[in-house]
């Protein structure tokens, strides 16, 4: 019966320690998200204006589609 009384102590203790190293990674994933944003704009200017019209274009598309999706998603 001893047992079953440090169950939900121990489940609480691992989601503070996972509560605590949730924003550590979301870090992690950022900058490395970053990192590969900021070298695919790099090559993009490289490459000339028109990759670039190109590529605003293809984004424009993106984040018009993910807003349908999103609105439609919602209702």
């Amino acid at each position: 019966m001893d047992d079953v009384s440090r169950l939900p102590a121990t489940t609480l203790a691992e989601e503070a320690l996972l509560g605590l190293l949730l924003p550590f990674w979301q870090l992690v994933i950022g900058a490395f998200v970053l990192a590969v944003v900021l070298l695919s704009v790099g090559r993009l200017v490289r490459r000339g204006p028109s990759r670039m019209t190109t590529a605003l274009l293809v984004t424009a598309a993106a984040i018009a589609g993910f807003t349908v999706v999103g609105v439609l998603l919602e209702s």
